[in-house]
């Protein structure tokens, strides 16, 4: 996992217990509220114990399956054996793979959770530990009310209200469920707000022969990452349209040769991209997060992509140090990424950190958009479609009707902390280096 990476959920297990697993087979799935990622073995063996469940929140460090490898079972097995055995009979198999499972328990047990009691509610151990942190009783636990599937308990849950218990917006005691006090009955000196009541859901009125689809995981955390931003910037947009009939004409030229010599398909993107990088070094504060009230500056130019995938949803990879590349190297990490997003094999630290985004809009044929921030971030920029258009060319013997390939670029900012001086200006200075791309140029 990245390094900011504390936790994440299980998924979905790909194999079950007693499976054969080869190394680097893809054992189960975890998701971050990032990506959703394969996690393979490293060895060779059976699957021999499964030590979460589906939808369990899982931290950095703890052991999720405990496989066998080649000859463990059968050395166990005799060390354990008080007379040797010259041939071990079939039905010995599950005896030794028990003799193995219980040695590992053995080795590294599982603590018991805090507080268990005869409850057939299940409990993530995040949620435990959260609970015996705070010194929330099992029957205590049992009557919060959980938002997750069947009821269950979240960390989210757990959060509400542990605050609210902080602010006495929520009385307990070890014989009585949990109750909300009503603003009346706290101290008129008090400021605290009651806890806010969820959200209520109204049903949505159906014609008969509609299909209800429910969102995936990654569409809701989508949706919701996107209404937090909405909620937290003040977006505000530049348009600037921009000639890349030079670009146009220099890629037409050298794409070819670039590939036979590369092994690579050499995009618009890479150049589009360069030219970003190159105005973020020259304006830095669009290379900025907001924090509060403080505005952290950032060393780094990482440089998010954004990628389709085959479900409809998007991701976004970042290249790092994309200042410090040239165009070749680009390139290749452009191409590198947009596969591996479209195959879900991203790693989590490979779409975290970035600085600023750039999401191609004109891939879908959209002239320009209007694109929303990727917090904490302060920008985004689209690039909308190519295309050719008449334009009028100025020379000094005079103006004339010519065939151009033109585009727009649309720059998204936070009105928090940009300007639109420093909007305009940026997005200004990445139609200038395009417009000025160097026909001639090496690759």
């Amino acid at each position: 996992m990245g390094e900011s990476v504390a936790e994440a959920t299980l998924t979905s297990w790909l194999k079950e217990v007693g499976d054969s697993i080869e190394a680097d087979e893809a054992v189960f799935e975890i998701a971050t509220d990032k990506v959703d990622s394969e996690v393979p073995s490293e060895v060779d063996g059976i699957l021999l114990e499964k030590c979460f469940e589906i939808d369990d929140v899982i931290k950095v460090g703890q052991t999720v399956a405990i496989i066998e490898i080649a000859g463990e079972a059968a050395a166990s097995a005799e060390e354990s054996a008080a007379e040797p055995v010259a041939e071990a009979p079939a039905q010995a198999v599950p005896e030794v793979i028990q003799t193995v499972v219980s040695a590992r328990e053995t080795d590294s047990p599982t603590p018991a959770p805090a507080n268990a009691s005869d409850s057939e509610r299940f409990y993530s151990p995040l949620v435990r530990n959260m609970a015996k942190e705070e010194g929330i009783g099992q029957q205590e636990l049992d009557a919060i009310p959980g938002t997750g599937v069947g009821g269950r308990l979240t960390k989210e849950d757990m959060r509400e209200y542990i605050e609210g218990r902080k602010q006495g917006t929520i009385s307990t005691d070890s014989t009585s469920e949990p109750v909300v006090q009503s603003p009346a009955a706290q101290p008129i000196a008090q400021t605290q707000r009651p806890a806010e009541a969820p959200a209520q859901k109204t049903a949505l009125p159906g014609v008969k022969g509609d299909e209800k689809i429910p969102m995936t995981r990654m569409g809701k955390l989508i949706a919701k990452h996107m209404t937090d931003s909405m909620a937290t910037s003040a977006h505000v947009q530049s348009f600037v349209e921009v000639d890349v009939t030079r670009v146009v004409e220099w890629r037409d030229k050298v794409k070819d040769a670039f590939q036979k010599r590369e092994g690579e398909k050499l995009t618009f993107t890479p150049i589009f991209m360069e030219a970003v990088a190159i105005a973020l070094k020259k304006y830095p504060m669009m290379n900025i997060a907001v924090d509060g009230d403080t505005i952290v500056k950032r060393k780094n130019i990482n440089l998010g992509m954004a990628a389709a995938l085959g479900d409809g949803n998007l991701i976004v990879p970042v290249i790092k140090n994309a200042d410090q590349l040239n165009l070749v190297g680009m390139a290749k990490a452009v191409n590198d990424l947009a596969n591996r997003a479209r195959n879900n094999a991203l790693k989590p630290d490979e779409i975290q950190d970035g600085t600023y985004t750039v999401t191609n809009v004109g891939t879908f044929g959209s002239v320009f958009g209007t694109p929303i921030i990727n917090q904490p971030q302060v920008g985004i920029l689209a690039l909308g479609a190519i295309r050719k258009i008449p334009s009028v060319i100025e020379t000094p013997s005079g103006d004339f009707i010519g065939i151009r390939s033109k585009m727009f670029l649309s720059h998204s900012y936070d009105h928090r902390v940009v300007n639109g001086a420093l909007g305009g200006m940026f997005v200004k200075s990445v139609a200038d280096y395009l417009e000025a791309w160097d026909v001639n140029r090496e690759i």
